[in-house]
C-alpha cells in the first residue's frame, strides 16, 4: 500500500461512506482535469498577477459570513473569476483553490474544497472562453464573457456548497439552495461589471492596472460584512421579540393563575375568552400581531378583578347597586395594574374599555361604538358568551344556542355586529367542545396558548 493511500485513509476513517466516495470523486476529477489541460498546452501567461489574485482570494476567504447553522460564503469567487477570464482554465484552478489556505479546516475538508474550487475555476474559465469564441472578440464579448463566468462559478460554487452541506448532516441540498440563491443573484450584477471592467484596462491599457481590483474587491467585502452584520441585527431581533413574547405570556399567565386562585367559578375564563377573541380576530382578518394581542389582551381582561372587596365575586346572589358600581371598577383597577408594567400600555387601555357598549352606554368612559378599540369589542363579545355559557353562583351556565342568540339581539346596542357575525361563523361550524371551552386547547397550560390581544366582558350578560 503506498504513503499515498496511507494518508488518505487516515484522513478519511472518521468520515462517513458517501462522504469519502464525494471526496475521492471530485479530488480524481480536478486532477484528471488539470492534468489534461497541461498536457494540451495549458499554461499560466502571468504569474506574478496570477499569485497576487491567489493571494486575495486566500485572504477574502478569510472573511467568510455565515448565512446559517454552517453554511458560509465568501468573496473569493471575484479575484478567482478575474483570473477565469484574463488568464485561462490552469490560472483560475490555482486562484480558486488558493482560497482554501484562507481557511481553518480538517483535512478532508481541505481536499474536497480545493478539489471543488478548481472544478468550478475550470468551468468558469470554458465558460468565459466560450462566449468569446462565439462572438468573436471585442468589447461586448469580454462583457459578456464575464457574466457568463460570474454566473457558471457561482452556480456550480453553490451546487458542491449545497452537497456538501447535505452530505455532512447539516441539511438538506434545497435549503442551502434557499440559502444561497440570494447571493447568487445579487452577486452576478455586482461581480460582472466590475470584472468586465478590469479585463478591458488590463487587455487595453497595460497589465499595471490589476491591482486596481484591490479597490471592487474591498468594495465587495466591505457588502458582504455589511450583509452579515444585518443578518446577525435580524436574528438578535428575533430572538429578542421571541423573548419578549414568552415573557409576556409567562406574566400573563401568573396573573391568571391569581385570579383563577381566588374565584373558582371563573377559573378558566380567562383562557378561553383568550382563545375566542384570537380566533375572532383571525375571522376578521386582522394582522396575525393584532391576533396575538386579541389573545394576550384576553388572557388579562379581568385581572383587575384583583383588587375586588374579598367576597364580592363568590357572592352567591344578586348584587346590590353599590355592589355593582364596585365590581364596575375592575375595568379600571385592571389598567392601573397593566399601565405599570412596562410595553402593556396598549393592552391597559384595551382592558380599560372592554365593558364599553357601542351605544354609549358602557363603562367606564361611555365610549361609543367608533371611540371603542376593535379589540376591546371582540373582547366584549368573547367575554359575554364564555360568561352565559359557564357557570356562575347566581346562576347556571346556559346552553350555546341561547348565549348565541342573546349575543345575536344586542348587536348595535351593546355589542358590535360585525364582531358577533364573525364569531358566529366561527360558532356554526365548531364542535360543541370549543363552543363550551371544554377542548384541551381552553386549558391555561395549553402548549397552544400563546399571547393575543384582550377579549373584553359584557355588562348585560356577566357581573364584569
Amino acid at each position: 500500500m503506498s504513503t499515498t493511500t496511507l494518508r488518505f485513509r487516515r484522513v478519511t476513517r472518521d468520515l462517513s461512506l458517501p462522504v469519502t466516495v464525494y471526496i475521492g470523486v471530485v479530488a480524481s476529477a480536478a486532477a484528471g482535469l488539470l492534468a489534461a489541460l497541461l498536457l494540451d498546452g495549458g499554461s499560466v501567461e502571468n504569474w506574478p498577477g496570477v499569485l497576487g489574485l491567489a493571494a486575495i482570494a486566500a485572504v477574502g476567504e478569510r472573511g467568510r459570513i455565515n448565512l446559517r447553522g454552517r453554511l458560509d460564503v465568501s468573496i473569493s469567487l471575484l479575484p478567482a473569476i478575474l483570473a477565469a477570464v484574463l488568464f485561462g482554465p490552469v490560472a483560475a484552478m490555482i486562484v480558486f483553490g488558493a482560497s482554501v489556505f484562507g481557511l481553518t479546516i480538517p483535512l478532508a475538508g481541505r481536499i474536497a474544497y480545493l478539489a471543488t474550487r478548481a472544478l468550478t475555476g475550470a468551468a468558469a474559465a470554458g465558460s468565459a472562453a466560450g462566449v468569446v469564441a462565439v462572438m468573436a472578440g471585442g468589447t461586448g464579448a469580454i462583457i459578456a464573457s464575464s457574466a457568463a463566468a460570474v454566473l457558471c462559478a457561482e452556480v456550480l460554487d453553490s451546487a458542491f456548497a449545497g452537497a456538501t452541506h447535505r452530505l455532512r448532516g447539516n441539511g438538506s441540498w434545497r435549503e442551502a439552495a434557499a440559502e444561497l440563491f440570494p447571493v447568487i443573484v445579487a452577486s452576478v450584477p455586482l461581480y460582472s461589471p466590475a470584472v468586465a471592467l478590469l479585463v478591458l484596462a488590463y487587455r487595453e491599457v497595460s497589465p499595471w492596472t490589476l491591482p486596481l481590483f484591490f479597490a471592487p474587491a474591498l468594495a465587495a467585502q466591505r457588502w458582504f460584512l455589511m450583509y452579515q452584520e444585518q443578518q446577525r441585527l435580524a436574528t438578535d431581533l428575533q430572538g429578542a421579540n421571541e423573548s419578549l413574547t414568552a415573557a409576556n405570556l409567562s406574566f400573563a399567565k401568573g396573573l391568571i393563575a391569581t385570579l383563577d386562585a381566588r374565584d373558582k367559578y371563573t377559573a378558566g375564563h380567562s383562557a378561553a375568552v383568550a382563545i375566542y377573541a384570537r380566533d375572532i380576530a383571525k375571522r376578521m382578518d386582522l394582522s396575525e400581531p393584532q391576533q396575538s394581542l386579541a389573545h394576550l389582551c384576553g388572557l388579562v381582561h379581568d385581572i383587575g378583578k384583583i383588587g375586588l372587596p374579598a367576597g364580592l365575586l363568590e357572592k352567591p346572589g344578586a348584587l346590590t347597586l353599590d355592589e355593582r358600581r364596585e365590581m364596575q371598577k375592575h375595568s379600571e383597577i385592571g389598567e392601573r395594574i397593566l399601565a405599570n408594567v412596562a410595553t402593556y400600555s396598549e393592552i391597559a387601555s384595551i382592558v380599560r374599555h372592554h365593558h364599553e357598549r357601542v351605544d354609549g352606554q358602557g363603562y367606564p368612559d361611555g365610549l361609543g361604538k367608533s371611540e371603542i378599540p376593535v379589540l376591546s369589542r371582540i373582547i366584549a363579545v368573547a367575554d359575554a358568551y364564555n360568561a352565559m355559557t359557564s357557570d356562575r353562583p347566581y346562576r347556571d351556565a346556559m346552553p350555546s344556542r341561547v348565549a348565541r342568540l342573546r349575543l345575536a339581539q344586542a348587536v348595535e346596542n351593546q355589542f358590535d355586529t360585525s364582531v358577533v357575525a364573525a364569531f358566529e361563523a366561527i360558532l356554526a361550524g365548531a364542535d360543541e367542545d370549543y363552543r363550551l371551552a371544554r377542548s384541551d386547547d381552553f386549558a391555561l397550560s395549553s402548549p397552544g396558548v400563546e399571547p393575543k390581544a384582550e377579549a373584553l366582558p359584557a355588562l348585560a350578560y356577566s357581573r364584569g
